[in-house]
């Protein structure tokens, strides 16, 4: 395989974005990143962040956007979509947050300005707390709906809502709501 076709695959992985690194990987001198973005291969998304002109736009491409930003000294993303943004994802509320939570290991460390649109929340997640998707990882619906009470910032309605919307599609068990009891509470209270 060629250079071009293995940065496709990079970028296949990540929904047709792809860091400067990862194109270095690939072969491509950095030196010579000017004439891919003049023809037209390459579009520069943020400073470091490339996609792939030809590759499809996708559904909510800023999940996979903000993920590479996320990525640490050697390239790996750290962010792991959460709280609100999770729930989204999930499809479990109707909530519209006005930013997009984004969870971060607490050693995350960036030199640029964290981005306005942006809130991180610093915590170490296990991976049975984490589900990997096309670009980004995003906590499990039983820790996001976790994460959202010990936040306390989405409305009660909503998370009542998170709950029954999860049990109702089995993302989460009624098993599991007996044995975290900040779901417990709920259970009891409101008769999920």
């Amino acid at each position: 395989m060629g250079r071009q076709d293995d940065l496709f695959e990079v970028a296949d992985r990540q929904r047709g974005y792809f860091t400067s690194q990862q194109a270095e990987e690939c072969g491509f001198s950095r030196s010579n990143f000017h004439f891919k973005l003049r023809s037209g291969e390459w579009i520069k998304e943020q400073r470091g962040i490339y996609r792939l002109a030809r590759y499809p736009v996708s559904e909510r491409p800023e999940l996979v956007l903000w993920t590479l930003w996320s990525r640490d000294k050697k390239g790996s993303p750290q962010g792991v979509w959460s709280h609100e943004t999770a729930l989204d994802i999930h499809d479990l509320s109707d909530i519209m947050p006005a930013k997009m939570h984004l969870s971060v290991p607490t050693r995350f460390r960036r030199r640029s300005e964290i981005p306005k649109n942006l809130h991180l929340h610093f915590i170490d997640l296990i991976e049975p707390d984490i589900e990997t998707r096309q670009g980004f990882k995003v906590t499990t619906p039983l820790r996001t709906l976790i994460d959202i009470i010990n936040e306390g910032t989405v409305p009660q309605e909503q998370v009542i809502q998170a709950i029954q919307e999860a049990l109702q599609r089995g993302l989460i068990s009624s098993q599991q709501l007996h044995q975290i009891p900040q779901l417990m509470r709920y259970k009891n209270e409101y008769n999920l």
